[in-house]
């Protein structure tokens, strides 16, 4: 008696087991490229880390993180008006040590920001002191 051929689910089995096997090979090389850009990124500037981040309620997703790493913006002083960089360690100390708000940029200088903190800490004492004058208690 002859022999029937095999049925056609085992060969079309074997077909999606191989195109499964291509997939994975396809997906482990673009996964080692992938790999190979961010080493290569890294060498030149700091990688963010998303996980560090302090928590925002927003839908939106920033520019330095959809990137992957920061990189040195430019930014005018709003109090004196010189031009400062705001450098990728400033930035992923803000954001990441911080805790700073991701959608916050630098735009005061570090002389005009240490300027600010001492003039407030002075409005502070004059009103600390005013209130002890009157005899309340401060908060």
């Amino acid at each position: 008696m002859k022999d029937r051929k095999p049925a056609r689910p085992p060969v079309l089995e074997r077909r999606r087991l191989k195109r499964g096997a291509r997939e994975a090979k396809v997906a482990r090389e673009e996964e080692r490229d992938r790999g190979r850009r961010l080493r290569e990124i890294a060498k030149a500037h700091l990688l963010v880390n998303p996980a560090n981040l302090g928590p925002n309620n927003s839908y939106g997703v920033p520019e330095f993180v959809a990137r992957g790493y920061y990189v040195d913006m430019p930014f005018d002083c709003r109090s004196c008006g010189i031009v400062q960089v705001w450098t990728e360690t400033q930035q992923k100390w803000w954001y990441e040590t911080a805790k700073g708000d991701v959608w916050a940029v630098a735009v005061l200088c570090r002389p005009c920001r240490r300027r600010e903190k001492a003039r407030r800490a002075e409005a502070r004492e004059a009103h600390l002191s005013g209130l002890a004058a009157k005899g309340k208690a401060a908060i």
